[in-house]
């Protein structure tokens, strides 16, 4: 099992047409986000231009949550709104423009990866998925089989367990939590 925390203060911005993008992790670690060869991909976006077009990424299953506000948004030419830390799930070569600033989590799934899940929970999990990731909402603690993590608002969680070992997961406040059962 590979432990690895990516705390929101070390990411770095880069600009996309709709404002600036902070990358956390993309996997495999060799895979290039320009190139389009990710499994998966987690990034947090600060949406700064109303309306903004959503980049495109063929292949791809995208799951986007709204931090700080509401989100109008139109995909595919159907308007909808999605509320603070309402799930948003997509194709990621959907047309999809918002029309609302704020900041996002992000997580792009390769189609190739069956049955990706992502919700919001402060209940104790146990879980012995491939890949499991932890976005913190506010400051909290996780514990990893009774081992305490300090996480600050939106720091990253990612455990990476090959040997699909049975995994004991507690909250002390609501999280992200996504897995992916296999790759």
């Amino acid at each position: 099992m590979n432990l690895r925390l990516f705390p929101k203060k070390e990411t770095t911005a880069s600009v996309w047409s709709g404002g600036l993008t902070y990358e956390y992790m993309i996997y495999p670690e060799t895979a290039n986000y320009s190139d389009r060869d990710f499994v998966f991909r987690i990034s947090s976006a600060v949406i700064a231009e109303v309306p903004s077009v959503f980049t495109k990424f063929k292949g791809y299953h995208r799951y986007l949550v709204m931090l700080d506000n509401s989100l109008p948004i139109e995909i595919n030419k159907e308007k909808k709104v999605y509320e603070k830390y309402e799930i948003m799930e997509f194709n990621s070569d959907d047309e999809v423009t918002s029309y609302t600033k704020g900041i996002d989590f992000n997580w792009m799934v390769s189609k190739k990866i069956s049955n990706p899940k992502l919700k919001i929970t402060d209940r104790n999990q146990n879980c012995n998925a491939q890949i499991i990731v932890l976005f913190s909402l506010q400051t909290t603690v996780i514990k990893i089989n009774d081992k305490p993590y300090y996480l600050e608002p939106y720091d990253l969680l990612a455990i990476e367990n090959q040997k699909k070992e049975n995994i004991t997961i507690q909250f002390s406040n609501k999280c992200l939590y996504g897995i992916l059962e296999s790759l």
